[in-house]
């Protein structure tokens, strides 16, 4: 990850590779929206903006000459749209466009940035912007990895705040959640022949070894604990594959936390749908399909460096859903943790199987509020496209992860789960079947089905099958691949959850 700094200096003096600024979109063209830069050179941008094709859109970023009185080698213009009514620009607004402008300057060893700060919420957003930006994932490239691939070294925040002690500690919690999303990035973009169940498992210890003494336990339960802890839904799923289910359960404990909450995460490191299988098509994205995991992972660590007054555990449901000679099938009546009993109708309604379990599992341990996180339907992208996740539940906490998503900068929407679904639910032979023969509202089905499993537990589901995964091109700060979706919002509801 990026170095990122502070500096109150005249933006115009750095020595860097690269000077960032801000163009808006204006009535009369474009504005450049910097301090301290020459008035001539800020004149002449102004008046070649048109000719160049530069718009100051968002996600816009153009490279320009630095000019005399710049000591950059080059000036970077980054677009952030039009300003707001009251003449300010919003925090993504400002965390897209420092992230763009990053993340379009890979292969360059310094950078400034010098957007419009009118408060520490505006130093925020731009370094975790910037942070966000800064991401590369190259594991797999042999030789040296193009200059133009490796992210930006050093980052330097040109504001008027960079003394001030609130701006400093927001720095390092941006720091702290770009470390998180980046490392849950990691995990959705490794492949699926070393991410497996308990490869993951062993990732998850690493990781909170590498923590050193910040008060998270770890357990891992392997395939015969599932199967004699009555684990039915991971131990079915996972039946099928050469390479057997896990659980893992990571625990972070203050002294006198102010409220426990438990997450939930869907591990499945890959989905070929087992018997009913997935169209070839459909699986090269399903190495995503442990995106809920790895969100859950990252945020209980990001929560444990920040300390937190809240106790959170995590619960990663790991498995892998293969067709093999072992495989669940079609017409299985499998029995979930606590007795419930589930005939399946698609093995490719896996996801909510394995987290039957984890959610039982957390009730039983007795949270105040349970949240859960999954690349769960194919619905939800119908339903919400590839940008903007699901969030459904108790009423009280799916709006309050709503509000946690909107204060993080993450696109979720409150969805409904009509009464009538449950209908859909319903067995000849079991207490409840998997998959409604009915695809229409499928992630609502979903969620109905989830809640069959946390009794009267507040609770939260937050279905990111879409976004989870970045098929097509790059923008603003969010990469192609992972794009470790959740964790900003999870981690800001756990703060709030602190007050």
């Amino acid at each position: 990850m990026a170095d990122l700094t502070l500096s109150s200096k005249n933006p115009s003096s750095l020595k860097v590779d690269a000077l960032v600024v801000g163009t808006c979109s204006t009535s009369d063209g474009v504005a450049v929206v910097a301090d301290q830069l020459p008035a001539e050179l800020v004149r002449q941008i102004e008046t070649l903006a048109p000719r160049l094709g530069v718009s100051g859109s968002k996600d816009e970023v153009r490279r320009f000459p630095a000019g005399d009185g710049v000591k950059a080698d080059v000036l970077v213009l980054t677009g952030l749209g039009e300003r707001d009514a009251d003449g300010t620009f919003g925090a993504e607004t400002l965390r897209r466009a420092a992230g763009a402008a990053v993340r379009e300057l890979a292969g360059t060893t310094s950078v400034a940035l010098a957007l419009p700060t009118a408060d520490e919420e505006a130093v925020a957003a731009v370094a975790e912007g910037a942070l966000l930006g800064a991401y590369s994932y190259t594991r797999y490239r042999t030789g040296e990895v193009p200059a133009k691939q490796a992210p930006v070294g050093s980052v330097e925040l040109v504001t008027p705040f960079a003394r001030s002690a609130t701006a400093k500690a927001a720095v390092d919690r941006a720091q702290v959640l770009a470390a998180a999303v980046n490392g849950a990035r990691d995990l959705v973009n490794t492949p699926p022949n070393d991410l497996f169940p308990a490869a993951f498992a062993d990732a998850a210890k690493a990781a909170v070894k590498e923590l050193g003494a910040k008060g998270v336990k770890v357990t891992v339960l392997d395939e015969k604990q599932l199967a004699a802890g009555g684990y039915g839904g991971i131990a079915a799923v996972g039946q099928g594959s050469a390479r057997p289910p896990r659980l893992v359960k990571l625990s972070y404990t203050p002294s006198k936390p102010a409220r426990k909450v438990a997450l939930v995460g869907k591990g499945i490191t890959f989905d070929t749908g087992g018997i009913s299988l997935k169209p070839p098509t459909g699986m090269p994205a399903m190495t995503s399909d442990m995106a809920g995991a790895a969100a859950v992972l990252h945020t209980v660590l990001a929560a444990a460096r920040l300390g937190l007054p809240v106790a959170v555990t995590g619960y990663l449901c790991l498995a892998e859903n293969m067709p093999g000679g072992n495989a669940q099938r079609p017409g299985d009546v499998i029995t979930i943790r606590g007795g419930k009993t589930v005939e399946v109708t698609n093995t490719d309604a896996e996801g909510r199987l394995v987290m039957a379990d984890g959610l039982v599992s957390a009730v039983e341990d007795g949270h105040d509020v349970v949240l859960d996180i999954a690349t769960l339907t194919g619905a939800q992208v119908i339903a919400l496209g590839n940008r903007v996740s699901g969030v459904l539940g108790t009423d009280e906490v799916r709006d309050a992860v709503k509000d946690a998503a909107d204060a993080a900068g993450e696109s979720f929407w409150a969805m409904p789960m009509p009464e009538e679904l449950k209908a859909g639910l319903k067995s000849k032979v079991a207490d409840m079947v998997n998959s409604a023969s009915d695809r229409a509202g499928g992630m609502l089905f979903a969620a109905v089905f989830l809640k069959e499993f946390v009794g009267s537990t507040p609770w939260a589901h937050l279905d990111i099958a879409g976004p989870a995964y970045n098929e097509k091109g790059a923008f603003g700060y969010t990469p192609t691949g992972g794009t470790g979706v959740g964790v900003r919002t999870l981690l800001t509801y756990l703060e709030t959850q602190a007050r």
